[in-house]
């Protein structure tokens, strides 16, 4: 599938302003009211007492010429359940009749409360125990794992553990993946000052919530106060992730070297060569087994690939070719 936008899309910044622009919304919600009205709200049991909460829609209407096919959508870093860009997948793959979850990873959403340590990046294990429950619950046949951003970081990253973790997953797909979260981080401060403010402004806010959640249990003031990505990034590794370098801290999660090489899982990364946050010159350094297949196309920014204002996009339908290519 190539993808082609009008020529007033076709800016890496509109296209990666678009996912989680707020006017969309309504255009959003509307479209999916049908997969919102029989989504279900579920906390999920993933080990070492961690919880993460999940929204599950079972199909209304099973498709009854494909394999039962549950589908879970992980959002980015300060996105959500709730955000645009999952909501209109979520959408689509529901009126195609597959089950759909869409999981928060910790601290994202209305969940700050339901675990007493802050969310890093690092923090895989909880993602692969939210997929096992999943996957003990829900499933009856086939299982897909699809994120955006970071969430499609963790989305292969699990996929590469599938083996050992016995996660029985038919595909997975990560878009506009974090690469090499050291490249990233250097990305935003050499780009757009929105970006920059964006992250800082969400990232914030968030820690504000958590703040207030656990009362007497936190002092994060100094991590809010530089109002600075990578001081702000330094201060959460070194005092609350554990990690004694943060180049230790992003060596941890990148996916880049070696980390995807022992993939089986069939899986597809899907990047645009113009993307302001996620440098597409690392797809060079990653691992690429056979079961990995890279998309990539000329435009298309970070997370966006819409071909309209109000969508579903060109990244849903590629979503669903790949399911069952």
């Amino acid at each position: 599938m190539i993808f082609e936008p009008s020529w007033w899309l076709r800016g890496q910044h509109l296209q990666s302003i678009l996912p989680s622009f707020p006017g969309r919304r309504p255009f959003v919600e509307r479209r999916a009211a049908s997969m919102l009205a029989v989504s279900q709200e579920h906390l999920l049991d993933c080990g070492d007492g961690v919880r993460l909460q999940a929204f599950h829609s079972p199909a209304s209407s099973p498709n009854p010429d494909k394999r039962p096919t549950l589908v879970v959508l992980l959002h980015g870093w300060e996105g959500s359940a709730q955000s645009l860009y999952v909501l209109s997948l979520a959408q689509s793959l529901h009126e195609q009749g597959f089950d759909v979850v869409r999981l928060n990873l910790r601290d994202h959403g209305d969940t700050h409360h339901l675990n007493r340590d802050l969310f890093h990046s690092c923090r895989l294990g909880e993602v692969v125990g939210a997929i096992k429950e999943i996957q003990s619950r829900f499933v009856k046949d086939r299982l897909v794992l699809a994120g955006f951003s970071l969430g499609g970081n963790f989305m292969l990253r699990v996929a590469a553990q599938a083996q050992q973790a016995d996660l029985r997953i038919h595909r997975a797909l990560g878009i506009s993946p974090v690469l090499d979260p050291a490249v990233t981080l250097d990305a935003l401060e050499r780009g757009a000052l929105l970006y920059r403010w964006y992250f800082v402004r969400k990232w914030s806010r968030s820690l504000r919530r958590k703040q207030q959640a656990w009362p007497g249990q936190f002092d994060l003031d100094e991590l809010m106060a530089s109002q600075d990505l990578r001081r702000m990034t330094r201060e959460l590794v070194l005092s609350h992730a554990g990690y004694p370098r943060v180049e230790d801290y992003f060596a941890g999660y990148a996916i880049t070297g070696d980390r995807l090489a022992g993939l089986v899982v069939p899986s597809t990364l899907v990047t645009a060569l113009d993307d302001p946050i996620i440098p597409a010159a690392d797809l060079a350094r990653i691992a690429q087994p056979p079961a990995l297949k890279i998309i990539t196309t000329e435009t298309g920014g970070h997370c966006g690939f819409f071909e309209s204002f109000t969508g579903p996009g060109w990244i849903d339908r590629l979503v669903l070719t790949e399911i069952d290519p």
